[in-house]
């Protein structure tokens, strides 16, 4: 099967609002609580790292449970990665995950400050300066015939979505609204033209977006 290019559990509110732009390095989603948009997840029995027998089972668990099923790279945004801007500080960051980061494949970090790969576990960060057909190529073959995810935040999904790259997206809709942040989208009928959707509330009120080529 032909590689695909994916969103996996990406969320935003009612009004399409995935991040805060006043990110910290306490505050990595800025004004955005991660626990309100992505609470759902936490709480099911199979989130990664975070097993949980009394935790909710049903489309939420699976959801969670397949989340590195059939990935062999992801390509995420610099500030997905660390709180840093312009060129790369001599400060030892390794990333929001720790030790152990949750991806296990090569990541291909976007950003206009080239550096030397970091290993971080069984995670290899690749820094990478170029388009997003660029780094999609890097990504593809690295992936050895895996699917590739885009993994955020924001601003890189949508340079994704602009460069018509993206084949499958699951988006969790959290009900709630922020007004105001870096947005996703309006509406996923925004994307009515380019996919065929469709969406599942589940019993935890997340109403479940799926959108697909």
């Amino acid at each position: 099967m032909a590689q695909r290019v994916r969103v996996q559990n990406f969320g935003v509110s009612r009004d399409g609002i995935g991040a805060g732009a006043e990110q910290t390095l306490e505050r990595p989603f800025g004004h955005v609580d991660p626990m309100q948009l992505m609470g759902w997840a936490f709480t099911t029995a199979s989130f990664p790292g975070m097993e949980n027998p009394e935790g909710s089972r049903g489309i939420e668990d699976y959801l969670t449970r397949d989340f590195a099923h059939g990935i062999g790279a992801e390509i995420m945004g610099r500030h997905k990665f660390g709180p840093q801007r312009g060129p790369w500080p001599e400060d030892g960051w390794r990333g929001w995950w720790g030790e152990e980061p949750p991806f296990h494949t090569p990541v291909f970090v976007l950003t206009h400050f080239e550096r030397e790969p970091l290993q971080v576990g069984e995670t290899t960060f690749h820094f990478v300066n170029g388009t997003p057909e660029e780094a999609l190529a890097l990504a593809k073959e690295a992936a050895g015939g895996l699917d590739v995810r885009i993994g955020g935040g924001v601003s890189t999904v949508r340079q994704f979505l602009d460069a018509d790259l993206i084949d499958d997206m699951h988006v969790a809709i959290a009900p709630l609204e922020y007004g105001e942040g870096l947005k996703l989208w309006d509406s996923p009928e925004d994307l009515a033209g380019r996919f065929t959707i469709e969406k599942v509330t589940a019993p935890s009120g997340v109403e479940h977006c799926f959108l697909w080529r």
